[in-house]
């Protein structure tokens, strides 16, 4: 392709040979958004190739211009499919790349488990992130939750897209929401008929990405903790009529506040 064929030479191309081969390993087992570590090496080759071509002449200049133009061509495909991945997954109303799911079994009929939970204003009762949830009328919805850290609060309106009464509920953010999310509810009897079974799938973008993810579960904000607890408060309401809190955790099973507890007796007066 026109550069030399000198030790220095050689031990560069062995060593984007080298990279390359990195790339296929990450790609193949690795998270989708690893095709931009493609976009950097293609970037690092363009780089080495114009430096080679600005010192050559004649036929070696054109036979690295030609290599610069081939690997142009396979950066300008990289960059699609980096920007539709990160579409895909980070794009405003698509579901965020975490992905949640916890069940619970509730001593009550689908029937009344689903028709609780569709009333969307009820959600607040056991979900403690949540603020409010306003239903809007057509499927929509508008909701306001504590953000990681509960430093500030985050909205968006979302939409119902697939209901099944008595059995199935899902839904997603609208665009410009500030914690793009998407889930799905389903409601199913236990083999003894006696109850229902409740499973929740979550996806959403957590505030802060990785980081704000991190410092929430070490401060005992655990997404999953929260979505389990969050369940474990629905079977709560739904069999007793209310969250059981106890003198060692006022707040019930918040994750939160799990470092805190020991053994408890049952606040004066009864529980409540």
């Amino acid at each position: 392709m026109g550069v030399d064929d000198d030790p220095r030479s050689t031990l560069v191309v062995r060593a984007v040979g080298a990279r390359e081969l990195l790339h296929a390993v990450t790609l193949l087992g690795g998270p989708t958004g690893a095709v931009w570590t493609r976009v950097g090496g293609d970037a690092l080759d363009l780089a080495l190739l114009a430096s080679a071509a600005r010192s050559r002449s004649g036929t070696r200049r054109t036979r690295v211009l030609t290599a610069l133009g081939v690997v142009g061509g396979i950066t300008a495909v990289d960059l699609y499919a980096a920007a539709r991945t990160r579409r895909m997954q980070h794009g405003r109303g698509r579901p965020g790349p975490l992905e949640l799911q916890a069940s619970v079994t509730v001593n009550r009929s689908p029937e009344d488990v689903y028709a609780f939970w569709r009333s969307l204003e009820n959600l607040p009762r056991f979900m403690l992130h949540l603020q409010t949830v306003e239903d809007l009328g057509g499927g929509r919805s508008r909701w306001r939750a504590n953000a990681p850290l509960r430093r500030r609060s985050v909205g968006w309106e979302a939409e119902i897209t697939s209901e099944e009464p008595g059995r199935r509920l899902a839904w997603k953010s609208l665009p410009g929401a500030d914690v793009d999310n998407a889930g799905t509810v389903h409601f199913g009897p236990t083999p003894d008929g006696r109850g229902t079974e409740v499973k929740v799938v979550l996806h959403y973008d957590v505030p802060g990405g990785r980081v704000g993810r991190a410092v929430a579960r070490l401060l005992g904000e655990n997404p999953v903790q929260q979505v389990r607890d969050d369940l474990r408060r629905f079977k709560q309401v739904m069999e007793t009529g209310d969250v059981v809190r106890t003198e060692a955790l006022p707040e019930g099973t918040d994750a939160r506040h799990q470092v805190l507890q020991r053994p408890g007796r049952a606040l004066k007066g009864g529980v409540r």
